[in-house]
């Protein structure tokens, strides 16, 4: 039977850092170890060329980063290829695949399956791709779209990334529910990292997890945390899904920090926790 503390501090020593391509971006990624993977994320509002230009700078610079592709920002399938050729350049083997948020596709690419299905054709370096998952569902699409979608792109990718959850209850149900309709793709589980509790809530409210923000508040004193200006820290919620029955089952590969580029502080935070968890 696995060890729940130890669980979990491994969980969190191996968490890869997630950041955003906006002003200080460079300076916070020269501040993750070399050995951290760090995932650089892309948005209509950016564009890819902004991500794919910070993704230059950390793999020169020696760090494992994982550039965030959004098809829906995707030219065509010859805009793939250069954008692949490119990142083999670059010594990039991970890719995570969204479908994106912007309203209307630059190109033949609606969603994240139909990038996939294309990348496949094409010769490129990824030795390992990611996908979203969605343990609280979305917004505008249905759950059963969603679990057609997820059974769809686990024959074309390596493995998930889920969506913000702060409910250990509502995650475990759902990845056992997934698991049992055949999805079986290792779980990168996806954590928002210490962050000021109003900053948190306000996105958390924005990118749509209200529900779970709601539960947080309820179990873990988020109002008093929002009065008093404390940070939110994930460690309990780790601890607790670590203490899961089967836990070893559950097929969680790993941790994704959604850092908020607060990196200094994520780190400060990931150093103390894997000496320290709560029992």
């Amino acid at each position: 039977m696995t060890d729940p503390v130890e669980a979990a501090r491994e969980l969190i020593r191996g968490a890869a850092i997630e950041v955003i391509p906006i002003k200080g971006a460079e300076r916070a990624v020269a501040a993750i170890p070399p050995a951290t993977k760090v995932t650089i994320t892309c948005s209509p509002k950016f564009g890819l060329d902004r991500t794919l230009e910070h993704v230059a700078k950390a793999a020169r610079a020696g760090h494992r980063v994982v550039p965030h592709l959004a098809a829906r920002q995707v030219t065509g399938r010859r805009g793939l290829g250069e954008i692949a050729e490119r990142l083999a350049d670059l010594g990039v083997t991970d890719l995570f695949v969204v479908g994106g948020d912007a309203k209307v596709p630059e190109g033949p690419f609606e969603s994240a399956t139909q990038l996939l299905s294309a990348l496949a054709g094409l010769d490129h370096p990824f030795t390992s791709i990611g996908v979203t998952c969605y343990p609280e569902g979305h917004r505008q699409i249905p759950d059963e779209a969603l679990m057609e979608s997820l059974l769809a792109k686990q024959e074309l990718a390596d493995y998930m990334v889920s969506q913000l959850c702060f409910d250990p209850g509502a995650l475990v149900g759902w990845l056992r529910s997934v698991r049992a309709a055949g999805v079986a793709l290792p779980l990168n589980l996806g954590l928002a990292a210490p962050l000021n509790s109003r900053k948190l809530l306000e996105l958390s409210l924005r990118i749509g997890v209200g529900s779970s923000v709601r539960f947080l508040g309820k179990q873990h004193g988020l109002v008093n945390s929002l009065v008093l200006g404390r940070d939110y820290e994930p460690e309990k919620l780790v601890a607790e899904i670590a203490r899961q029955e089967s836990f070893e089952d559950l097929g969680i590969a790993g941790l994704h920090l959604f850092s908020f580029n607060q990196v200094e502080r994520t780190l400060q935070w990931q150093r103390g926790q894997t000496s320290a968890l709560p029992a």
